[in-house]
């Protein structure tokens, strides 16, 4: 690929664009608001002067609901040998297309499953999709070519590519991120007229749940619009389960100790259920799930201290698995979790004490 069109130019769109640069491709950049796309252009995504001729691979990074006519316009015109969206949704275009009678030979549907909570060019960066999961739907009707073209973008932004039916693609992401990010709004809209004294009271377990809830609204409303079937589906199950959970909070309130036990086994079960299913979370580098043990320590929130513990450590020879902070209430200090192998925590933990550091049990 010499030559690529992004058609698009907000956070998907232009980190597209500045891997596809930074890996000398000549990227021509539009959207139907100019000024967006000259951001773009300005941060190093490409140009947003047309290209002189058919590119070798267009790129459309609209909403769902306006990827087929974008599609079917650009088709129309000749203006790439191959053509691809990044739409979170896959079956939906694609029948728009089938039904506006166009060749579909020439098209592969994609969708990178990377993203942020913030939108737009501004944004993005050219290794949003590295290391990700990035969705291939190529049917009976892709031509070879087309499909080699979208495996080269998928190579140079890093990404891994995994080949799915559209229908079973979209009946997916509705599990693992749209019907999510609706509960994690439901969750977070409870905050919103909340007391004060009760917010303040947020830790770390109500901003995990909530962190998604924080993305544009208005962009959601168009991917829900495109995916509501399966999303439905999912949420009229998780109804059920809080119907069920509900009757069972409210056993516990009874004084029939009959009541009682089935209400504690009835949230027991719920509890239960979650974490055989927390289980099959990939884990690291997309792994299966593994164990760690937790080393926390107290930090001040101050520059260099994340340094300093990261190069303590290194020099105990202990590589850190994951990370994670939880801030004090009214105090500029927080609590730092270090996810080690089960053998080297202990290691890990002794060292930090050696070089002045208040390790939490």
């Amino acid at each position: 690929m010499r030559t690529a069109l992004v058609i698009g130019t907000g956070l998907i769109g232009t980190s597209a664009a500045l891997a596809l640069t930074q890996r000398g491709v000549t990227v021509h950049l539009a959207d139907h608001d100019p000024e967006q796309a000259r951001t773009a252009a300005a941060l190093g995504a490409g140009t947003d002067g047309p290209p002189g001729g058919p590119v070798d691979l267009a790129i459309v990074a609209a909403p769902p609901a306006h990827v087929a006519r974008v599609l079917a316009d650009a088709m129309e015109r000749g203006a790439a040998r191959g053509y691809v969206d990044v739409a979170s949704v896959k079956g939906g275009p694609r029948r728009e297309l089938e039904q506006r009678g166009l060749d579909l030979s020439a098209y592969i549907g994609t969708h990178p499953m990377s993203g942020r909570e913030k939108s737009g060019p501004l944004a993005a960066g050219a290794d949003l999709f590295e290391g990700r999961p990035w969705v291939l739907t190529p049917t009976r009707d892709t031509d070879t070519e087309v499909l080699n073209l979208a495996l080269e973008l998928v190579s140079h932004c890093r990404a891994v590519p995994v080949v799915m039916d559209a229908d079973a693609h979209d009946r997916a992401v509705a599990l693992v991120s749209h019907m999510p990010h609706l509960v994690a709004g439901m969750v977070a809209a409870r905050l919103e007229d909340a007391e004060e004294a009760a917010v303040r009271l947020c830790g770390q377990g109500i901003r995990d749940v909530t962190r998604i809830a924080a993305s544009d609204p208005r962009m959601w409303v168009d991917i829900l619009s495109a995916n509501p079937g399966p999303v439905a589906d999912l949420l009229t199950d998780i109804g059920a389960d809080l119907e069920e959970t509900v009757r069972a909070l409210r056993a516990l309130q009874s004084s029939d100790e009959d009541k009682r036990r089935e209400g504690s086994a009835g949230i027991e079960d719920v509890l239960r259920r979650g974490n055989a299913g927390r289980t099959r979370v990939p884990g690291k580098h997309g792994s299966a799930p593994r164990a760690y043990e937790v080393v926390a320590v107290l930090i001040d929130d101050q520059p260099g201290q994340l340094a300093r513990i990261f190069a303590d450590a290194g020099r105990a020879g202990v590589n850190i698995e994951d990370v994670r902070i939880e801030h004090a209430t009214g105090q500029r200090a927080g609590l730092i979790q270090l996810m080690v192998e089960p053998q080297a925590a202990p290691v890990l933990a002794a060292a930090l004490r050696e070089r002045g550091w208040s390790v939490r049990q």
